[in-house]
């Protein structure tokens, strides 16, 4: 049997060496790896690249679907709200992580312009009128127009 944890592990300090950053996800599903990826932020310049991120959409190629019944995650930290809330959308298993933001924080920071990596979680869950991040509210009356259309589509 595969020991992913120790897959993850292999991943991330791949990616370390070759100069990436430190943070990997393998995804298994019924005991074998389903889809894997480190980091690639550094390297394409995309801030959207985690690794889970890259797993998951290597993952839903594979299974052609969105929906991760069976599958489990093994990632190197604690996921960001960005990686967390992909993971709920795709509902995995079950997600283990071998380190948290408190055991890395001392080698490893990415604070960015509207949050740190000690307030990112207080920091969305605020409501959107008082977050850092300036963000404004476009009411338009054809707004609704395109969910009622896909509900027409789409709903019975």
């Amino acid at each position: 049997m595969i020991d992913f944890v120790q897959r993850t592990l292999d991943l991330a300090m791949k990616n370390v060496d070759e100069g990436g950053r430190p943070f990997a996800c393998v995804i298994a599903r019924n005991g074998i790896v389903l889809a894997e990826a480190p980091n690639l932020v550094a390297q394409t310049n995309d801030p959207t690249a985690h690794a889970e991120i890259v797993a998951i959409r290597r993952a839903a190629a594979i299974l052609g679907t969105e929906h991760f019944d069976g599958c489990e995650f093994y990632i190197l930290a604690h996921p960001c709200p960005m990686c967390l809330s992909a993971m709920y959308y795709c509902s995995p298993d079950r997600v283990t992580f071998i380190t948290t933001r408190e055991e890395y924080a001392t080698y490893y920071v990415d604070d960015r312009r509207w949050f740190d990596l000690g307030d990112f979680y207080a920091e969305i869950s605020k409501p959107w009128q008082e977050r850092r991040m300036p963000m404004a509210h476009a009411p338009h009356p054809d707004g609704i127009l395109v969910y009622r259309r896909w509900k027409e589509l789409n709903q019975p």
